[in-house]
């Protein structure tokens, strides 16, 4: 089914999620569950184009790829635009840095990035999709020999599932139209968004510029005009995938192509004698039962099978944490020259962030809000900047208060769809709209 446009109810999630107190991240608290240590590493680090993100080689009987990495934040960074700069989904990069605001961490945090992957359990043919770690595989035979190349996904929100089962690629199109079902059109009618009966190929077509049809009626893989909506479940079914990914799949994957979706939320693995694990929440409560019951059962198979001692104090520790970062659990750690987390050298620019325009005076522009606290105003107007299509939003001080303003905007009507935008995606009212730059830096009057 068609992805919907990430509308109210993702974005309040979002805004609840950054909205609530943080504290600071003690990375050496997790170490157990293979986090960096909370001292910043002493040497320089790898350079980024260096770091494997999303093609892996496959050494036979092994199922456990890439590596932990871990890299500085800088001042304006965001989780979203550090995710996306490396292969990883909104999801992924939350839930390895509990600890980090998402849309306003501290600059000069150690972020994880994590970029190791446990392959889930099906066979290593055409594609692989695990909804419960929202992650695509691509099993291919390089030059070298086999690969897998892998990128982060979104999914079916809670009520409109993704399916699991056996599907093939039976078309592919390029710029797409996107016809929403009745109930897709009703459902954005009760949010104040209604659609037309078809959306034509453009910036607006929630179907990105590529679509792969699959078997299972009215299901796709696809692109979306919202990319930050990627590692979250925001879709009525489909599987979506940034632009940019998108793009390289569909290049590459033939009419044809077996398609096997799974629900694996706990995972094992085995690379250079060492057992993994890797635990994500799972997508609702009724699978995670029968999840964790399955794990225990296999895991006593592995420690049967291997004769080597399990760590259940660990294992449990995995499941209840649910970050989604493996670590071993039996085995000789020393015995895996990939175990150790590599330190990554910041981007001189991370990839797909999105870049907010200058000033100029005689733009029209939307005063969005005014507050007292810097790290409030920073991530709304990141918030912002991140919805599809963005609103270019910045933080200008005024005072002794913090003023969020979204533009420059060529005409007023550009300015009067984003003020409605902001209004049905982030259910933000009163916003203002102003002529000129000097407006922007108007004092506010005071309430008698």
């Amino acid at each position: 089914m068609q992805f919907t446009p990430i509308r109210r109810a993702a974005f309040v999630r979002l805004l609840r999620i950054a909205t609530i107190a943080m504290v600071s991240a003690s990375l050496g608290a997790c170490a157990m569950l293979g986090a960096p240590p909370s001292t910043p590493p002493p040497q320089a680090g790898i350079p980024p184009e260096s770091l494997a993100r999303d093609h892996f080689a496959l050494r036979e009987g092994e199922s456990v790829v890439g590596q932990m990495a871990v890299m500085e934040v800088k001042a304006r960074n965001t989780l979203p635009d550090i995710a996306r700069s490396f292969s990883l989904g909104y999801d992924e990069i939350t839930d390895a840095n509990p600890g980090v605001d998402p849309w306003a961490p501290e600059p000069r945090q150690w972020v994880i990035l994590p970029l190791e992957f446990i392959l889930p359990e099906a066979p290593h043919k055409g594609i692989v999709i695990n909804t419960a770690t929202m992650r695509l595989f691509r099993y291919v035979e390089g030059a070298d020999g086999p690969e897998v190349i892998t990128y982060p996904i979104g999914i079916g929100r809670r009520g409109a599932a993704t399916p699991v089962g056996w599907a093939r690629i039976v078309k592919k199109v390029a710029d797409p139209w996107w016809y929403p079902t009745p109930h897709i059109r009703r459902d954005h009618a009760r949010q104040g968004d209604p659609l037309p009966a078809a959306v034509p190929p453009g910036p607006d077509n929630p179907l990105g510029n590529y679509a792969l049809y699959l078997s299972l009626p009215n299901y796709r893989i696809h692109g979306t005009d919202k990319p930050y909506g990627v590692g979250m479940r925001v879709s009525y079914g489909c599987v979506h995938l940034y632009p940019e990914d998108i793009a390289a799949l569909f290049r590459d994957t033939g009419v044809g192509t077996p398609v096997r979706i799974v629900n694996q939320p706990y995972l094992i693995g085995e690379r250079n004698g060492v057992i993994y694990l890797e635990a994500h929440k799972p997508l609702n409560e009724r699978d995670g039962v029968r999840a964790k019951r399955e794990l225990y059962a296999r895991l006593q198979r592995v420690a049967k099978f291997t004769g080597l001692k399990i760590d259940w104090k660990k294992v449990a520790a995995m499941v209840a944490a649910a970050n989604g970062i493996p670590s071993p659990i039996a085995g000789n750690i020393g015995g895996d020259p990939l175990a150790q987390v590599v330190v990554v050298r910041h981007p001189a620019h991370l990839r797909y962030a999105p870049e907010v325009p200058r000033l100029r005076a005689d733009a029209w522009y939307v005063r969005v809000a005014d507050t007292p606290k810097g790290t409030e105003a920073r991530r709304l107007a990141a918030m912002l900047n991140h919805l599809g299509p963005q609103i270019p939003a910045r933080v200008i001080q005024v005072g002794g208060r913090y003023r969020v303003v979204a533009g420059p905007f060529g005409e007023v009507r550009e300015a009067r769809t984003a003020a409605v935008s902001m209004k049905t995606d982030l259910d933000i009212r009163g916003a203002t709209i102003i002529r000129g730059e000097d407006g922007v830096f108007a004092s506010l009057p005071q309430a008698g």
